[in-house]
């Protein structure tokens, strides 16, 4: 198997040259390979220095997302997920090279509930714009990081800031999520069931 050719840290330069021709077939300028746009999805403020991914694709719905994981997985070539690029501690650096995958596109708020008070959302929405779309409601998303994040990059990294006290972290304003795992394989974590009160049970 490919897998086990792969000592863990080391490029896989043959895999990582096989899925690039076949992302640029399926999404064309979607995949973009410059070193302006790689360098744009890779920084940080330690030490490390910033390290580039070989490319970055710009999926537009989940079905696109299942598509470019099976294709890395197929060839064991990391991904890397970037929402806006606001996390400074090297999340999204691609230290054995890689995909970057942009989930700007992926921006829409697909329901709100008022009267449950949840919403349902792409990953690619930031923060400042969830809570523009929610403004007429009288909701507010509370987590406020100290930067424009999306809320997938929020959830990935349980981003917290100066409201966490009096309304939670990422962690606690999360009721399930739809995640593709490393398999291509779509899963959902939850519903939109809230768990119960402790003294209501």
């Amino acid at each position: 198997m490919a897998l086990m050719a792969i000592r863990m840290g080391e490029r896989n330069e043959a895999g990582i040259a096989a899925v690039l021709p076949l992302l640029a077939e399926r999404f064309g300028p979607r995949l973009q390979t410059s070193q302006a746009v790689r360098a744009q999805h890779a920084h940080t403020t330690t030490y490390i220095p910033a390290q580039l991914p070989d490319g970055v694709v710009f999926p537009e719905t989940a079905a696109e997302v299942r598509e470019i994981v099976a294709i890395a997985c197929a060839h064991c070539v990391p991904l890397i997920a970037f929402g806006t690029g606001s996390s400074l501690e090297g999340h999204i650096n691609a230290p054995h090279g890689g995909i970057s995958v942009d989930m700007s596109r992926m921006d829409k708020v697909l329901s709100v509930n008022p009267g449950d008070l949840d919403c349902t959302v792409e990953p690619g929405v930031t923060r400042e714009a969830l809570n523009t779309y929610l403004r007429d409601t009288g909701l507010f998303f509370p987590i406020d990081p100290g930067a424009n994040a999306s809320i997938g990059g929020m959830a990935s990294t349980r981003a917290s800031g100066t409201n966490a006290v009096r309304y939670g972290t990422m962690k606690d304003n999360v009721l399930a999520l739809t995640a593709v795992t490393a398999g291509a394989k779509e899963i959902r974590t939850a519903h939109r069931a809230k768990n119960p009160r402790p003294d209501m049970t």
